[in-house]
């Protein structure tokens, strides 16, 4: 029996991804938990496991293209254990020029659609009611050809289904009225003027992020700046303590950022506006946004406050090697309760960082140099560390955002004190 394997939903809300790379072929047998095809999707990139065992009989997109969830990805020819495992007769239903289909899993949906001679039926949970055009795998395949998207196409065939004319017609229309607007447009340039390149599933998801926290917190920055002579020498003292391992300034500051949040918990909360209520939380999960070619992600590093600056030091140098590979999972980002980016390392000295909604703060770090300072009455050569912090101002007060940055300051000017704390 033919099986029609989806892309699945795994998670996190996302609704599409980008093929990577194709792990099978056609007529390549497979056992359950084989893995198919490598999806980059809005945060990574995802191996997706086969459900069943049987021979690949078909594959659906090719490498770079866009499947949304609930999309055909391989079409299975079960073994007959696989097919007689107390699943619902089935006829089958062709559509002339395409390929016979099978059952359509639907990804978060536990119906299963069967196909008659007069469409799609639903053979169980009836009250379910799915948006998703019902059509052939060839009509979804020409849809994805033709740059369509088939959920907006109206079906004429049997229970509204997507026909091959459907697209063909509705492709032509919009292809008519593209030529009409690009005719009526007072500006044009030649190709040769600009460089289009497509967005990718993790800018996407940036650009969504961005414009959610922006629309969702009231931001509110502030800038500083901290002298740091002492952490400047005890780093260089212990920068190579441990082979294999070059020690930044990077661990110090996350450290002292999980200490002085211990001490100032609405920088370490979120709003349950609908609830009514602050969330604090009780624990110290920080995020810490990593510049790739891909885009930026932000993997998590847990209960800093418990670790040592040289199990801080491992973990992040773990979650930079496995995002510059993309290797990041989704359990790597997942859990954050606060944020830090480090735009110094290329230069950056102030910047008003976008808060990681639904977290309450999210701290800048700028390029560390050297400057004039006043000490002891004196003037002296001082290095200094320029710091900015956005909080979300529903949450956090001007005064709570200036005691917390005076007390990570003091941690950071006397590095000892997160030994003793």
């Amino acid at each position: 029996m033919k099986y029609i394997f989806n892309f699945p939903d795994i998670g996190e809300g996302l609704e599409e991804g980008t093929i990577v790379e194709w792990l099978v072929k056609k007529g390549q047998k497979i056992n359950s938990g084989d893995i198919l095809v490598t999806m980059e999707t809005d945060k990574v990139v995802a191996e997706i496991p086969s459900p069943k065992n049987g021979i690949i009989s078909d594959i659906y997109g090719k490498i770079g293209e866009i499947i949304k969830v609930g999309e055909a990805l391989v079409e299975i020819e079960l073994e007959e254990d696989e097919s007689t495992e107390d699943k619902p007769k089935m006829e089958m239903v062709e559509e002339e020029g395409a390929g016979v289909v099978g059952t359509l899993e639907l990804a978060g949906n536990s119906a299963i659609m069967t196909a008659s001679a007069e469409g799609f039926e639903n053979s169980e949970k009836p009250e379910n009611k799915n948006k998703k055009a019902l059509a052939t795998p060839v009509a979804r395949a020409m849809a994805k050809d033709f740059g369509v998207d088939i959920n907006k196409v109206i079906g004429t065939g049997p229970a509204g289904r997507v026909m091959k004319k459907d697209i063909q017609d509705y492709y032509d229309n919009l292809h008519k009225t593209s030529n009409k607007n690009e005719k009526s447009s007072s500006t044009s340039v030649s190709e040769d003027s600009v460089e289009i390149e497509n967005l990718t599933q993790i800018r996407k998801t940036i650009a969504l992020n961005m414009i959610k926290s922006k629309h969702n917190a009231a931001h509110m920055t502030l800038f500083d700046e901290v002298e740091i002579s002492e952490l400047v020498r005890i780093r260089e003292k212990f920068k190579n303590h441990k082979e294999g391992l070059k020690l930044t300034y990077l661990p110090f500051i996350l450290k002292a950022v999980a200490i002085s949040l211990k001490k100032h918990k609405s920088l370490n909360s979120e709003m349950d506006l609908e609830g009514g209520r602050l969330i604090y939380k009780k624990y110290y999960n920080i995020g810490v946004a990593v510049d790739t070619e891909r885009g930026l992600v932000v993997p998590v590093i847990r209960n800093v406050d418990k670790l040592s600056i040289t199990d801080i030091a491992e973990q992040l140098k773990t979650l930079i090697d496995k995002a510059a590979n993309n290797q990041i999972t989704l359990d790597d980002m997942k859990g954050g309760t606060f944020s830090v980016t480090s735009y110094g390392s290329i230069g950056g000295k102030f910047a008003v960082p976008v808060i990681n909604y639904p977290q309450a703060a999210i701290l800048g770090i700028g390029k560390i140099s050297q400057q004039p300072i006043v000490k002891n009455g004196e003037l002296a050569v001082g290095t200094v560390l320029p710091l900015s912090i956005s909080v979300d101002h529903r949450i956090v007060d001007g005064g709570e955002v200036t005691r917390f940055i005076n007390t990570l300051s003091d941690y950071l000017s006397e590095p000892a004190s997160l030994i003793i704390e």
